[in-house]
């Protein structure tokens, strides 16, 4: 990894000038409001299951600072004492975004369980990548929460390899292979997770999480199929991608390298769930992806959305165990369902409208700004 002091060196190797204001026409970056409410104000507080939410928290609190009071605390709370504990330690502050007010995007992911070989097969052809040596990240330290990826041509730093040119190359491509698939479509929607199980034709499993990016932008492949008139906005699920997958075989590549986003993979050790972007195992329907901009990991958030495709509501307490490419926004996440099809069922649904609120530790400075009245 390659870090380089001097955001304005960056901005040359790619050619952007710093500039102290945003150019005539370009909108501000999104900002968040942290609006102070009583627990009273949360939809559904007093119905909500707190035992999975303390679990999850417990779990991961101890890796962020301003948690590990509470955390250590959270450790000795008996059973039938949760609400207690967080409505004594925490105050919750509403999510409102400059951009969309105080709701947003909810989607769902899950671990996906795909068949595979540890060697090429006839059947299992298609590489599932580990970080490939060329790939050089570079930290922007005056640039919060930001890098680039790229690869050395002579003295330039370039972009990386698309997802085209990776899938062009096909075993060729530079890069160790921790397993091989049959589907590629499969391996795509393993990518979109950020992680998953590779069921070995022994029976055994192998689990395999994020490890790095290419650096292109996510590009969403419903989307591009709406647009090119492939399906309709409301058939755009993960259902109904891999159907018109199947229907469309010949179409398939030219659709998946639209999303020029290309993720690798490393081997993970048996736990209790896979590892999000905090580094402890994800807890179903309580660990949720954020935005790290706007909202710590490791901090409790209560959810006010819906059911997929239901009015009926679903309000509980999670934990910002995770991240994701497409995950961007003060109110925006991605509400992790579990492992295997059944999970994949909810999360390829769920593309729900809802509300979020932070959980800080009383006497903590707020991650971002003031709290607005």
């Amino acid at each position: 990894m390659i870090h380089i002091r001097s955001l304005a060196l960056i901005l040359m190797i790619t050619g952007c000038a710093p500039c102290p204001v945003c150019p005539p026409g370009k909108p501000p970056p999104e900002s968040a409001r942290y609006q102070k409410r009583a627990f009273a104000d949360l939809p559904g507080w007093s119905r909500a299951p707190l035992e999975p939410a303390l679990r999850a928290f417990v779990g991961g609190c101890s890796k962020t600072t301003a948690l590990k009071r509470v955390c250590e605390l959270a450790k000795t709370v008996v059973p039938g004492e949760e609400a207690r504990f967080f409505e004594a330690q925490f105050t919750p502050y509403q999510l409102v975004s400059s951009d969309s007010g105080d709701t947003g995007l909810i989607t769902g992911y899950y671990e996906p369980i795909i068949d595979g070989s540890r060697l090429p097969t006839a059947e299992h052809r298609f590489p599932i990548f580990g970080v490939p040596p060329d790939l050089i990240v570079v930290d922007l330290p005056e640039a919060r929460q930001m890098r680039l990826r790229g690869r050395l041509d002579g003295r330039r730093l370039v972009p990386y390899h698309s997802r085209a040119d990776i899938d062009a190359r096909g075993s060729l491509f530079n890069a160790p292979v921790l397993a091989w698939t049959s589907d590629p479509v499969e391996l795509f929607f393993l990518q979109i997770q950020g992680s998953g199980q590779v069921r070995l034709e022994s029976g055994q499993r192998m689990r395999v999480g994020y490890a790095d990016q290419n650096g292109h932008p996510y590009r969403s492949l419903g989307r591009h199929l709406v647009e090119r008139g492939e399906m309709k906005l409301e058939e755009a699920s993960m259902q109904g991608i891999k159907a018109w997958a199947a229907a469309n075989p010949q179409k398939l590549q030219e659709a998946l390298n639209q999303n020029a986003s290309y993720v690798f993979f490393r081997e993970l050790p048996p736990t209790d769930g896979p590892i999000g972007a905090l580094g402890v195992p994800l807890h179903a329907e309580v660990s949720l992806a954020v935005d790290r901009r706007f909202v710590p990991l490791g901090a409790p958030v209560y959810l006010a959305t819906t059911y997929p495709l239901s009015p009926e509501p679903l309000e509980r307490l999670m934990t910002a165990h995770d991240t994701g490419g497409a995950i961007r926004g003060v109110v925006r996440a991605d509400f992790y369902w579990g492992t295997g099809p059944e999970a994949g069922v909810q999360a390829g649904r769920m593309r729900q409208q809802g509300k979020m609120w932070l959980l800080w530790p009383n006497g903590e400075p707020l991650p971002s700004g003031p709290a607005a009245p």
